[in-house]
């Protein structure tokens, strides 16, 4: 049971804008949201934020700028946003194929060096304490230059918002990330009163 419950959209309409960001992402306004609305400048702020993170224009793949955010939610726990990332990845062109082994990417052949040095990455940064190590970041400078790294780091860091303030509302997860997490990971818990805290 949601903490905060979400508001209807048309609670605050001069938010509409914001709101219709997360349709070309997620085909909906996530209740995470519909939650901040009660702060509109928060929700102005935050998709500002996930604008910039997920950038179109960036030079890491948006799909799999997805799955560490997967990595670095499942480090936090948080299931809202490990089912809204598998949805975001998915969205962007990952296959169904990589979403499963996404926990196996140590030794699956669908993940490359280039990005088992990334999900590592995510994986470690994401940690409480911290676990990036002088030979994590080494690994993932032989495969991603500078800009990349920031951007990499970027999705981890907003992540550790997000899975801060999904879990603590426990945010109800919506219907089509649940069906795209239950397809992926079949073997999570994704029962209801779970997915919105630990």
């Amino acid at each position: 049971m949601p903490r905060l419950k979400p508001l209807p959209p048309e609670t605050s309409p001069q938010l509409k804008a914001h709101f219709d960001f997360f349709l070309s992402t997620l085909g909906f306004t996530p209740n995470s949201v519909l939650t901040m609305q009660r702060k509109p400048k928060l929700v102005k702020a935050f998709a500002e934020l996930n604008a910039a993170v997920m950038d179109p224009g960036g030079e890491v793949d948006l799909g799999f700028l997805r799955l560490i955010g997967h990595v670095a939610s499942k480090a936090a726990g948080c299931l809202y946003c490990q089912a809204h990332t598998l949805l975001g990845a998915h969205n962007f062109g990952v296959t169904d194929e990589k979403l499963t082994a996404v926990w196996n990417y140590q030794t699956s052949p669908l993940y490359s060096e280039k990005e088992r040095a990334a999900l590592a990455f995510a994986l470690a940064a994401a940690s409480q304490p911290n676990a990036v190590t002088d030979d994590v970041f080494a690994r993932m400078r032989l495969h991603w230059s500078e800009n990349q790294i920031v951007e990499i780091l970027g999705v981890v860091a907003m992540f550790g918002f997000l899975n801060r303030w999904n879990d603590s509302l426990a945010t109800p997860l919506e219907a089509i990330p649940l069906a795209v997490a239950r397809a992926a990971a079949p073997q999570g818990d994704w029962s209801p009163g779970k997915h919105g805290h630990r």
